[in-house]
């Protein structure tokens, strides 16, 4: 088990992170539809496409700062600013990565979502995820990197016993997600099929993975549960699922529903952990804190005071940097002047190049290079 170490960066109360895959033929094009659409109706305020490695050769606020660079197999860098709350300002970035699962077939692209709120993150704002990508089933943009799991649907566990503990084992320890265990006490129907997640908050719902496990997986769950994360399925009831390295604050006991009603009614016990567990402090993941750098220092869709702020900042810069390149040319100036003064003592002051000695016996401490020594030496100390 990952050990959780009080030292660790963890993610700020005032961002919301996602990862996932997109698994239909165009996700820029998707991206690009709901942006331009979302900015029309007024809810962007506006949004960039932007070509990553120009992006990262343009960086607006920091750039010399290698950690705005969203690396050799970024395909696609999107941003997009909006208000939530009437005056709080939202940014985020969205890149796309090319990566290895997208040779295979059906592996789709890779992509990571950061935002940024001026204030602490409200789940009730809206999703971030559906600024950029459509809120349609229509559109596969919603598959977790772990394979086989997808967000807004109920994900049943494998029917290999192998299988599903891998699975498990992988959603606590690779996913940023929430990932909830929900076991069906009985074979529900079509309103008792709808997913858990449809009952959160907008900002919340796109955080949160369900996983079911039929009527007569009670005791294989159990078991790979108790085994890989030390927690409990009840028979009809539910379990959030534990983050690897796990927070302090959890508590199995807690988080654990003992009966969970299927039958198309909000099942408010479950939704209260769900919120509770949100709220706890989470170690920021190695790709998570990248991408939470390359938002705040690689921002590139400014405001027109930001803008204004910005060439202001650099207008001091150059003249700081005009400064330092006047002293260094005067600098130069004064040491040209000493060494050619230098060079005009050792020439004997006649203004021609001084004769090379007759041959003969070298005496100690009488080499032309002993003398040059000492004109410079004494051009250095006057009073030598």
């Amino acid at each position: 088990m990952a050990k959780y170490s009080s030292s660790s960066p963890l993610v700020p109360d005032t961002a919301w992170l996602g990862r996932g895959r997109h698994l239909g033929p165009e996700p820029e094009q998707d991206v690009r539809r709901n942006l331009t659409a979302l900015k029309a109706a007024g809810v962007l305020d506006d949004f960039l496409d932007l070509d990553p490695v120009e992006a990262a050769r343009s960086t607006v606020l920091h750039p010399r700062d290698e950690s705005a660079d969203p690396g050799p197999s970024a395909r696609r860098l999107f941003e997009a600013r909006w208000r939530v709350a009437d005056d709080v300002t939202v940014r985020a970035q969205l890149t796309m990565y090319d990566s290895e699962d997208c040779r295979k077939e059906g592996g789709g692209v890779t992509w990571v979502l950061a935002a940024e709120a001026e204030r602490t993150w409200d789940d009730r704002w809206p999703s971030p995820a559906t600024m950029f990508w459509p809120d349609s089933d229509r559109v596969a943009w919603d598959d977790d990197t772990v394979p086989g799991v997808r967000l807004r649907a109920a994900n049943y566990l494998p029917k290999d016993d192998d299988e599903l503990r891998h699975r498990l084992r992988d959603c606590s320890r690779k996913s940023w997600y929430i990932h909830v265990v929900v076991h069906e006490a009985m074979t529900p129907d079509a309103r008792g099929q709808r997913p858990v997640s449809t009952f959160l908050p907008p900002s919340l719902r796109h955080r949160v993975v369900e996983h079911r496990a039929t009527p007569e997986q009670a005791q294989i769950a159990d078991f790979a549960l108790k085994r890989e994360s030390n927690v409990r399925l009840p028979r009809g009831g539910a379990v959030v699922l534990p983050a690897e390295p796990r927070s302090p604050d959890y508590d199995a006991e807690l988080f654990t529903v003992r009966n969970v009603f299927l039958d198309g009614s909000e099942p408010t016990e479950l939704l209260d952990i769900i919120r509770k567990y949100a709220v706890l402090p989470r170690p920021l993941p190695d790709d998570a804190e990248r991408a939470l750098t390359r938002l705040r220092q690689g921002w590139h869709l400014l405001t027109p005071d930001e803008e204004l702020v910005h060439a202001r900042s650099m207008a001091v810069k150059y003249a700081e940097a005009l400064d330092a390149m006047t002293k260094s040319c005067d600098l130069y100036r004064v040491a040209a002047e000493a060494a050619h003064a230098a060079l005009a003592e050792v020439r004997g002051g006649d203004g021609a190049l001084p004769r090379p000695p007759a041959p003969g016996p070298v005496k100690a401490g009488s080499s032309p290079l002993t003398a040059l020594t000492k004109a410079f030496g004494r051009f250095r100390d006057p009073n030598t």
